[in-house]
């Protein structure tokens, strides 16, 4: 997860909650030994996560041997080798965590599932903000709320654990 959306005043609701079951996931992984891969998207010039500046770092610094994959789509596995990263180290499973969970959240969901790979989503590893009211008079959606719908439109193929404490990591096997 990148700076700008988890520090400071515009970070997402409830993102201490957030950083608390995402650095707990990061750190029961580490423990198995399971792979931990960050996606770091590369926003547009004069975004907060345009390369290089404060909102763009990762909040969760890598380990030397961990993999970070920059990204310019919502979708992690478009315009990236993640998939080749996963296939290569036998990885089948993913466990997601991260933000915006109605926007690269479901979409690196939805792209793992085309590609065959199971899919693990924490409802507390992953927030999103409050979604601003929309044409013909529809109300503000509130960011928990907006959170739990992207977790709901990815359907039956994904599995959802109430916590992050709830996967089971394990080390990869080759394929």
């Amino acid at each position: 997860m990148q700076a700008a959306f988890v520090t400071g005043n515009a970070a997402v609701p409830g993102h201490a909650a957030l950083l608390e079951a995402v650095q707990a996931a990061i750190d029961a992984a580490r423990a198995a030994t399971t792979p931990v891969i960050f996606l770091q998207n590369d926003g547009a010039p004069g975004t907060v996560d345009a390369p290089h500046q404060p909102g763009w770092e990762l909040h969760f610094p890598p380990r030397a041997h961990e993999i970070v994959v920059r990204k310019t789509m919502d979708n992690g596995f478009e315009q990236t080798g993640l998939d080749d990263i996963l296939t290569g180290l036998g990885i089948q499973t993913l466990a997601l965590c991260g933000v915006l969970s109605e926007m690269c959240v479901a979409a690196t969901a939805r792209g793992a599932m085309q590609r065959g790979y199971g899919v693990i989503l924490p409802h507390d590893g992953h927030a999103t903000y409050d979604v601003p009211p929309g044409p013909g008079g529809s109300g503000l959606v509130p960011a928990a709320m907006a959170a739990r719908s992207a977790e709901w439109s990815l359907g039956d193929e994904i599995i959802v654990v109430a916590s992050v404490a709830d996967i089971r990591f394990s080390i990869p096997e080759k394929r």
